[in-house]
């Protein structure tokens, strides 16, 4: 039989249950903000339960989507500015449900870090919560996991995971054709990619995270850090209203690889690059870090955060409505015959 008075405990071994139990109570009023129709159950249970039926789908299919910040969150944890990288991380899963087109309907988040520090972690997922009220979406579930050993002291890794749905026979794209018109919803800026190259311009120009943004407004880790724009509500009251044939969530690869996915075989899109300006962070990245133009535009949104592909009749319309619902929309080109995007015109940047 072991000696008591010598035995290991859990946490001395560095994993806190107590931290955890108390980071949950934290966050459940913040949980419980984004309740919605179909919600069955809250935090704490083995799983979390929702009902797509209550939720208004008679016959639904369901859309799943997960992903993370990448190095944006080395920026975050640096500068102690963590109310933000929450935002970014609904957006980034809820952006692409909408390409399909699905109303985003549940949020779980993914929170493991080496040491629990509380305070951290629950701005971190209210920050969640509130995207999540802003998509119109439920926080139902997550997981906070604490590994010591794993991670090096204040750093954490992120990650979520989205469900929405639509009626059968709903689904994006559809219906693409030669002469559709694509729209372009302006950005907030980089949004949640390109975050290594960033990183890199950074150093190269000598500038640290606290100093001022070389554009103006705030200190530059400030000003990279705002988070990225949500499209869920402009984007479904676009497909309600009729004549969206797909979106493309503008991420990784920046126009260059995205584009080109929601376009059947056949088609490519030419796109005039003088027809958007632009947030002034494009200028300073391409300028200080010497980056040519088809880097930047396979590397970056460079202003462009989604890009809805309209019937040409509904196009007009379309662009009220989204500039109605608070978007700055440029028509930025058009689908035409062949592969790939191709590019006219000097940049906005």
């Amino acid at each position: 039989m072991s000696d008591a008075k010598n035995g290991l405990t859990y946490a001395e071994a560095g994993v806190d249950i107590d931290a955890g139990n108390a980071l949950v109570e934290r966050i459940k009023p913040a949980a419980r903000s984004t309740e919605r129709p179909g919600t069955m159950s809250g935090l704490g249970g083995f799983g979390a339960l929702f009902d797509p039926r209550a939720a208004g789908y008679d016959d639904p299919v369901l859309v799943a989507a997960t992903d993370g910040v990448g190095t944006k969150l080395r920026l975050a944890i640096d500068t102690g500015h963590l109310d933000g990288v929450g935002v970014d991380l609904v957006a980034m899963c809820v952006n692409d449900l909408i390409c399909q087109g699905a109303e985003p309907l549940f949020f779980l988040d993914y929170f493991a870090t080496g040491k629990l520090e509380t305070e951290a972690a629950a701005r971190v997922v209210e920050g969640i919560a509130a995207g999540c009220r802003r998509a119109g979406c439920a926080l139902i579930g997550g997981e906070t996991a604490e590994m010591p050993g794993m991670y090096a002291a204040g750093d954490f890794d992120l990650a979520g995971f989205a469900v929405g749905a639509m009626e059968r026979g709903a689904a994006l794209p559809a219906g693409v054709a030669e002469g559709d018109v694509l729209l372009g919803l302006a950005s907030d800026g980089v949004h949640s990619n390109g975050f290594s190259l960033v990183r890199r311009v950074a150093e190269r120009a000598g500038l640290g995270w606290g100093d001022p943004a070389p554009w103006g407004g705030a200190t530059l880790g400030e000003a990279l850090l705002v988070p990225t724009r949500l499209y869920v509500r402009p984007a479904l009251a676009a497909i309600r209203a009729g004549g969206v044939h797909a979106l493309a969530h503008i991420t990784g690869g920046g126009l260059t690889e995205n584009l080109p996915r929601v376009l059947p075989e056949g088609l490519g899109a030419r796109i005039d690059l003088g027809a958007w300006t632009a947030p002034p962070v494009f200028g300073w990245l391409a300028e200080a870090g010497r980056i040519a133009t088809p880097e930047m535009l396979k590397t970056f949104n460079c202003g462009i955060g989604l890009v809805l592909v309209s019937a040409p009749d509904r196009a007009d319309a379309l662009a009220e409505l989204l500039a109605a619902e608070g978007e700055s929309v440029a028509r930025i080109g058009q689908v035409v015959p062949g592969a790939g995007v191709a590019y006219e015109g000097a940049p906005g940047w």
